[in-house]
């Protein structure tokens, strides 16, 4: 171990030793270094280096049984339990899990490093795979719950345990691509009517691309407020407090370079605590940084099944911090009582 990463696991003793309750991700932070560079320090004691054969290793999670999925962003945080069942990498750009528990959009490009965790707690010891990008941030973790194969878990970190077990780790830093062209240099008009006569929510992306707009620009161009309006952060909380009321099952999707994780159906127990507007029920949890969210929007796509409606929230870099939409499947009109909550916001 050289004199850098001794120092820095010496600092992150200090400091877990100061505040035994600060998440790593704080931690990481507060030493200025990345979160995959903090767990590295502990390789071969809490921490084991896993080889980074991603899809191999998502493609065995099954049978781990029950476990929890997280993925976040800085502003958000998406809790999952479930069991991952049918994986799909069949596709070079991104992997899947179609779940009614599990649904995820996998995007291995990111994907550089991976871990298993054996964390001491006061719950006995928590077990997790956690998975990062070349910049050291985390893409995507599973922990194990109390009705998971913990065996299972042991097997399959046995099988991919990697022969490198440094307790440095190399990060890169990924640039942010949020340059955004001048308006004037932007088909207007073409846009407006691309948008208009969409016939599915997934061609929205490629239409952003082809037209060469970001996606709060998209929405400052959008043809007119029936598409795209700018509402109060404060909805948010309305709606999920609304939904909870009214038992409307929503969707949820949270991501972020590397993985985009849905959740699909009802929320029931909604709680403030201090800047945080959370989600806390027994499969299910969100944490929402109300403090950090720049803009919000309803916005409205149409398509073979009639006008489906978001409300998509962002951080002030325009980076999407969540989405949510009233539950539906291909083939079926969005729900009324969705559109309902939506106009009474």
């Amino acid at each position: 171990m050289d004199t850098i990463t001794n120092n820095l696991k010496s600092q992150w003793d200090a400091l877990k030793a100061e505040n035994p309750h600060l998440r790593i991700r704080n931690a990481a932070e507060k030493l200025g270094v990345s979160e995959a560079e903090l767990l590295a320090t502990q390789a071969g004691d809490m921490v084991t280096r896993l080889k980074p054969e991603f899809a191999a290793i998502l493609t065995e999670i099954e049978k781990l049984g029950k476990v929890m999925a997280l993925t976040r962003n800085d502003e958000c945080v998406h809790e999952r339990k479930g069991i991952y069942l049918n994986p799909d990498f069949s596709s070079p750009f991104a992997g899947l899990f179609v779940g009614e528990d599990i649904d995820l959009r996998i995007f291995l490009a990111h994907w550089d490093k991976a871990f298993a965790v054996s964390e001491k707690s006061e719950h006995g010891n928590r077990k997790s795979l956690q998975f990062f990008g070349k910049d050291g941030l985390a893409i995507h973790k599973i922990y194990l719950t109390k009705d998971s194969n913990e065996a299972a878990f042991d097997e399959l970190v046995t099988k991919y345990t990697s022969d490198n077990q440094d307790t440095d780790e190399p990060t890169v830093e990924v640039a942010l691509n949020i340059d955004e062209k001048p308006d004037t240099e932007i088909d207007v008009k073409g846009f407006q009517e691309a948008w208009e006569t969409l016939k599915d929510t997934h061609a929205f992306f490629g239409m952003l691309k082809k037209f060469g707009v970001t996606r709060t620009q998209a929405l400052r161009l959008a043809p007119n407020e029936n598409f795209a309006k700018k509402i109060e952060k404060e909805a948010v909380v309305k709606m999920l407090e609304g939904a909870a009321e009214t038992k409307t099952p929503i969707m949820c999707f949270v991501g972020n370079r590397g993985n985009i994780q849905i959740h699909t159906g009802l929320v029931r127990k909604t709680m403030w605590h201090n800047n945080w507007f959370n989600v806390m029920d027994p499969d299910f949890n969100l944490h929402l940084d109300m403090d950090k969210i720049a803009q919000t929007w309803i916005v409205r796509k149409p398509t073979e099944d009639g006008m489906v409606t978001a409300i998509e929230v962002y951080n002030e870099l325009g980076e999407i911090i969540v989405q949510f939409f009233g539950k539906r499947k291909p083939g079926n009109p969005e729900l009324e009582e969705w559109r309902e909550l939506i106009a009474s916001l």
